[in-house]
């Protein structure tokens, strides 16, 4: 029976009010003391004299008792009330190297994806200023194929294939690893949950026809429209809340490349797949089911190519994620399989590939780990099958060249001088000729503390790199240096992070967020009122981690500055990834340092 003396609250920054919760995701408990403890007498220690003594105590004067009483219940009431908001009201979380405001940040972060989320919202949402939204989807011209879930991917209302599936991947890349982490401060299911979420989406993407006459085809990139026509409503012209759209919301569909795309979903149903293997046997096997059918068609029966270049299946995407290419995320998607079913010809075409998906990659992605490019996170995820369940040959020389590609990859981001430059500040610019640098530091910090992890379990006490070699210690601070200039610690002092501190963002460049939820709705000639106001946000977006400062440091609080003040929901699955880092866990059942040296090779027969 639950505890009716105890609440689940959370506060929001900012806000000035605390809000009642539905469960532990986003609060804290309280214990409002209604219920007493019980003692046992046998129980209590033994006094130290045994000998007692009786005393009579009388009163002369009731008037002095009575006003003794008041003073010290209102002493008792104030000292109460100073720790009840002491619990609730948001900490002081500095920077400077301190990370015990970790749980909290990725608490935050997490909430965002519920901000996100399109379609039949369950009543346990915990954003509170969202609804159902886009339930049509799918419903346009031809395409009669319901396409309702996902997420939402920045600011915009475009629910985008490719990055919700990276998304999908990378946060659970980080529960095959760090569940026990999740699971020690409570944000296990919640994870789990908001991946679901994106994979039930992603299982709707692939449509197997009725006759073997016609060709099976992939949903791409977005419902709605990323071109921006300002002769025509739509998800970029028209500032409007998910919930009021009435504009169309046409469908795009890949029928003969999009092996990018396809490449990246097979590796989200994939490790999605070893995500829910305990917990839902039968949704694991039809994730890893559909991976593998996704496979076969893009290895073997697709003209392979990028989406972005086929016009009717991502050219409109092209306008705000342009893929560069296709071989990383077959390459990606392959080995994710092998992982999930332990079958080694997955394998094969992954350590036959990888060269050539390292050729193909733009140099100016080398070492850089985001929606466009695997090609690092490839290396450092093989490099751990070498470290820790090495198949041998023929496999060898491709992981051996891994290995070293990962070493050199954390080494960039140590090296002194550093390939990769900074701010003044110490935010590392691994793409300074793009906006939003938190994406890549995130993922930098990411990599760095997870490949940490793996030399700890084998013993290795560090990195080299020719003649320079870096300890685990100096891996971690440079992931921990990433991590706190994002909550703060950097020259404006500002937490990137949305609630998270006493100074963050509140412009965030996001519809659902600036117009306020009133019960009214709003057209897109009267929403962009609220585009255009100076005032902050009526909705704080808690958890979003915005596109953050300028190679100097610098930071714009402006709504209608999307490179300052947008956030994606490919750049807080980095930074949720960068956030998994506390509290320790100890040694116990193949679990070290909180990561699970073994559930990523569950499926693989010794």
């Amino acid at each position: 029976m639950e505890d009716s003396s105890k609440a689940y609250v959370h506060s929001i920054s900012g806000a000035g009010r605390l809000l009642p919760s539905a469960g532990r995701w986003n609060s804290i408990e309280v214990d409002f003391g209604l219920i007493p403890t019980s003692s046992d007498s046998k129980e209590s220690s033994p006094l130290m004299y045994s000998k007692s003594y009786d005393f009579r105590l009388s009163v002369q004067d009731k008037s002095h008792l009575k006003r003794f009483i008041y003073i010290v219940t209102s002493l008792i009431l104030v000292a109460a009330a100073a720790a009840l908001l002491a619990a609730l009201l948001p900490r002081k979380h500095a920077g400077g190297g301190s990370l015990s405001g970790l749980p909290l940040a990725l608490d935050h972060a997490l909430l965002f994806f519920d901000a996100q989320k399109s379609g039949f919202l369950p009543k346990s949402n915990p954003v509170k200023f969202r609804g159902n939204s886009a339930l049509q989807d799918g419903e346009w011209k031809q395409d009669n194929t319901s396409l309702v879930g996902g997420f939402y991917d920045s600011g915009n209302n475009i629910k985008f294939s490719f990055t919700t599936a990276y998304t999908v991947t990378l946060l659970s890349w980080t529960v095959i690893e760090y569940s026990h982490k999740y699971a020690a401060i409570g944000q296990l299911e919640h994870v789990m949950d908001i991946i679901k979420w994106g994979s039930d989406y992603l299982l709707k993407l692939l449509i197997t026809p009725t006759s073997s006459s016609e060709p099976e085809s992939l949903f791409s990139q977005e419902r709605g429209s990323a071109n921006d026509d300002a002769k025509v409503d739509n998800d970029i012209t028209c500032w409007q809340r998910p919930e009021d759209m009435t504009y169309p919301r046409p469908v795009f569909k890949c029928k003969s490349s999009a092996s990018d795309l396809a490449g990246e979903i097979i590796a989200a149903l994939a490790a999605a797949s070893l995500v829910f293997d305990q917990e839902d046997p039968n949704y694991a096997t039809r994730l890893a089911q559909t991976s593998q059918t996704l496979y076969e068609l893009a290895t073997k029966n697709h003209v392979k190519g990028t989406y972005s270049e086929d016009k009717d299946c991502g050219v409109q995407a092209a306008n705000l994620y342009n893929s560069s290419s296709y071989k990383d995320e077959l390459v990606w998607g392959a080995t994710w399989l092998f992982l999930a079913t332990g079958n080694f010809t997955y394998l094969r075409y992954a350590t036959e590939n990888f060269e050539a998906a390292v050729e193909e990659a733009l140099p100016s992605d080398t070492g850089v780990f985001y929606w466009n490019n695997k090609v690092a996170a490839n290396a450092v995820l093989l490099t751990r099958l070498r470290y820790l369940r090495d198949p041998g040959n023929p496999y060898e020389p491709t992981l051996k060249n891994c290995s070293d590609m990962a070493n050199m990859i954390i080494c960039s981001y140590l090296s002194t001088p550093n390939k990769f430059s900074m701010t003044p500040g110490g935010l590392i610019l691994l793409q300074p000729n793009k906006s939003a640098p938190l994406q890549f530091s995130a993922t930098a910090a990411f990599l760095s503390k997870i490949y940490g992890d793996y030399l700890t379990i084998i013993g290795i006490p560090g990195a080299s790199c020719g003649s320079e070699f870096f300890s685990l210690e100096r891996l971690q601070n440079f992931a921990r240096s990433q991590v706190n200039y994002m909550l703060g610690d950097n020259p404006v002092k500002m937490s990137y992070l949305v609630g998270f501190g006493d100074h963050f963002p509140e412009h965030v460049h996001h519809r659902a967020a600036s117009i306020p939820w009133d019960g009214h709705n709003y057209s897109c000639s009267e929403g962009k009122r609220w585009r255009d106001a100076k005032e902050s946000n009526p909705n704080v977006l808690l958890g979003a981690v915005v596109a953050a400062p300028d190679e100097d440091d610098g930071f714009l609080d402006t709504r209608n500055r999307p490179e300052y003040t947008e956030p994606t929901i490919a750049g807080n699955a980095g930074a949720v990834a960068a956030l998994v880092d506390e509290p320790p866990t100890p040694r116990m059942n193949g679990v070290i340092g909180g990561m699970d040296r073994d559930k990523i090779f569950s499926k693989i027969n010794s």
